[in-house]
């Protein structure tokens, strides 16, 4: 790509509350990064000492670029500090998980003591069973308290876990499980998803025929009758919890042995094993779970990812429950059975912090606000949004009507690759639609040009991380080469992929992949700022946009459009958006054309697969699409 490129900044800033800032962890923002850049060693050392340790660190890090260490020589077990010191202190009986099934009436409740119990008796039991530090177990699962338990257990066990989500094919099932080199599998015969089983077993079947590594399936057997258990490989989830003791001590892990190994969702190509370790991860999960969602102890906390996802590592368990937090967890999709459902659910549990993503949000935009309008909001506290940029149309409808105009709205931008937040308006900071915020206390952020050079304000570039922070992978698994390439690429900087811009006052906003990139007669258009333009047409609910050859100008623009509810697709309707994104951006963003659909293709973590509307615009093959939604 070239070094940079005008943006068209439009701003418009909402100020929250100042109670808000004054109860806030982080009252001052612009004085905790100073203390932060003063001592950046001291800083990292502060959040450690909020958790407990078997040994202290020699060194809070070494970076040897692009290799880092951090908490060098510590001890730890992350499961010790979201399980014990709960468990066995004040917070003994404080409710840790609340489960919400897509069935009527399906709930289940797990405080610390319970739920410690239970992770320390199927640990116990995956030590019987010859699982020990280091080997890897690959869970595919629905989003249940067994998912949970599993994965916790893994943890205490020093075991890699490696967590595919539960909607993955057998074939991308068998490439994580094989790369991994999963040892056990655990799995469920079935999850529910929009009122229909979702049959996982069979898919795990068919993905371990050629996975020579796996010695076992352990399956939760959620129908009734639940199946039949043939072969010599497969048992009983709650036949292994009841064969467990009911003590397992935590193992003793160094801060830089790994805890687990997650995929990204392949939108650029082949799935990446994105390698975290248990000190470092473990310290940025609770910082921004605490500092970024300002967590207070009486918050019901609902991000609404799966375990699958980094969101669901970082956001349901270990940032949570490290924390001491009451975390809600459901199967149930957001319009199923109806559109109501996830405020139905704010409201049934009082969800004082509510985390989403923003194909989401455009979906409650899209069905209409009758819809939240039906349930009593009032115990929100803080929203925010993950996944991909929050669009100022977006962030507008999701402040006034979720958040009632007093929420404060976190767009955070982070990665698999980081761990943890990276980029977000902190509580009680001044929000700016279409701009995530700044880099968050702890975080040196930028945007540079192709050398590494920062650009002017309102000038386009490339997003960058400059400085180690403790949550970043530390590998990409059997690929070194990958890992390399992250900090090699852009002057030893982490190179995230991402084109953005920031403004006067250091707000970044993210617009797209940088391989996302259309490029018209020499200018250069990141594809969220087309799209964005597009959903600001109150006709339009959803958009993608991708470059299409041109013998004269490259490549011109095409959209794909999915409309609001009541609006018919007609050529009058086209002319009408192709003017509005002329006067939004300007002459050389038009679309060439538009085609409008009902649905765009995604990952199942949101994410618009632009390359795959490329590849049938071109007649090629897509590539990987194992993470495709449908």
């Amino acid at each position: 790509m070239s070094d940079s490129f005008d943006v068209k900044l439009e701003e418009t800033v909402y100020l929250p509350d100042p109670s808000i800032r004054d109860q806030s962890w982080i009252g001052d923002y612009d004085a905790e990064y100073q203390r932060f850049l003063r001592n950046p060693d001291g800083f990292w050392e502060g959040i450690a000492d909020e958790l407990e340790w078997f040994r202290k660190w020699d060194h809070v890090k070494k970076w040897n670029p692009p290799y880092a260490e951090w908490f060098t020589n510590a001890q730890l077990n992350i499961t010790h500090n979201c399980l014990d010191r709960h468990a066995t202190g004040e917070r003994r009986n404080k409710v840790a998980l609340i489960w919400r099934g897509e069935k009527e009436g399906q709930e289940r409740v797990l405080t610390y003591r319970q739920l410690y119990r239970q992770v320390m008796r199927f640990a116990s039991a995956l030590t019987k069973m010859g699982i020990t530090k280091g080997d890897t177990v690959c869970l595919y699962m629905p989003l249940v308290p067994e998912h949970i338990v599993a994965l916790l257990a893994c943890a205490r066990i020093g075991a890699v876990h490696n967590i595919v989500y539960g909607g993955f094919g057998a074939s991308a099932l068998n490439a994580r499980i094989r790369d991994s080199g999963a040892k056990l599998v655990i799995t469920s015969d079935v999850g529910y998803r929009r009122g229909k089983r979702v049959a996982l077993k069979a898919i795990v079947d068919e993905a371990v025929v050629n996975a020579p590594t796996v010695e076992k399936i352990i399956v939760l057997r959620r129908s009734d009758p639940g199946p039949e258990l043939f072969s010599e490989m497969e048992v009983d989830f709650y036949e292994v919890l009841e064969s467990g003791d009911t003590t397992c001590e935590a193992a003793v892990m160094d801060a830089e042995d790994p805890l687990f190994i997650l995929y990204t969702s392949g939108t650029t190509g082949q799935p990446k094993g994105i390698v975290h370790t248990c000190g470092g991860y473990m310290v940025g999960a609770y910082y921004t779970t605490k500092y970024v969602f300002d967590m207070k102890e009486n918050d019901v906390h609902w991000c609404t990812a799966d375990p699958g996802w980094i969101t669901g590592h970082s956001y349901i368990v270990y940032g949570p429950l490290s924390v001491g937090a009451t975390v809600l967890i459901t199967e149930t999709v957001p319009d199923y059975p109806d559109p109501g459902i996830f405020w139905r659910i704010v409201e049934d549990f009082g969800v004082t912090i509510f985390y989403t993503a923003p194909t989401a949000i455009r979906m409650f935009m899209r069905v209409g606000e009758e819809w939240p309008n039906k349930y009593n909001l009032d115990s929100l506290r803080i929203i925010g949004s993950v996944g991909e940029p929050l669009n100022p149309e977006a962030f507008e409808w999701y402040y006034r009507v979720i958040g009632k105009n007093r929420c404060p709205i976190l767009d955070t931008w982070w990665q698999t690759e980081t761990g943890m937040h990276m980029i977000t308006t902190m509580v009680g900071e001044p929000m700016k639609p279409g701009f995530a915020g700044r880099p968050i206390p702890g975080v040196v952020a930028d945007v540079v040009d192709a050398q590494g050079n920062p650009v002017e304000p309102g000038t386009g570039g490339l997003l960058v991380i400059k400085e180690p922070w403790p949550a970043q992978m530390r590998a990409v698994n059997n690929d070194d080469a990958r890992y390399r390439a992250y900090w090699e690429t852009i002057n030893g900087y982490y190179t995230a992929g991402d084109l953005a811009v920031k403004d006067e006052d250091g707000y970044i906003m993210v617009l797209g992949r940088s391989d996302d990139i259309i490029i018209v007669a020499g200018h250069n258009l990141g594809t969220a700022e087309v799209e964005s333009a597009l959903v600001s047409h109150e006709a339009v609910a959803e958009a993608a946009v991708i470059g299409i050859p041109d013998p004269v100008k490259g490549q011109t623009v095409k959209a794909f459009v999915i409309l609001v509810n009541g609006y018919t697709p007609t050529d009058k309707l086209k002319s009408d958006l192709t003017y509005h994104v002329r006067m939004g951006i300007g002459p050389i963003a038009m679309p060439s054309a538009i085609d409008f659909v009902d649905s765009l293709p995604k990952t199942r973590s949101g994410k618009i697969m632009r390359r795959v509307l490329k590849a049938q615009e071109l007649g090629i093959d897509p590539g990987d699409i194992s993470t495709l939604e449908e």
